[in-house]
C-alpha cells in the first residue's frame, strides 16, 4: 500500500509534467499546427491562385 511519501512524489512529478507540457510542448505544438496550415493554404492559393472575383 503506497504511503505519504509516494503520494508526494507522485503529485510533484504530475506538477513538473504538467508544466513542462503547459510551458514547453503545447506551444511549439500549437505554432506548429498554425505555421502548417497556413503552409497548406499559401500551397493552395500557389497554384489556384488568389481568391475573389476575376
Amino acid at each position: 500500500m503506497p504511503g505519504p511519501d509516494d503520494e508526494a512524489a507522485l503529485r510533484r512529478s504530475e506538477r513538473i509534467l504538467f508544466l513542462v507540457l503547459a510551458v514547453l510542448i503545447w506551444p511549439f505544438i500549437a505554432v506548429g499546427i498554425v505555421a502548417g496550415w497556413g503552409f497548406v493554404v499559401w500551397m493552395y492559393y500557389l497554384f489556384t491562385g488568389p481568391p475573389g472575383p476575376v
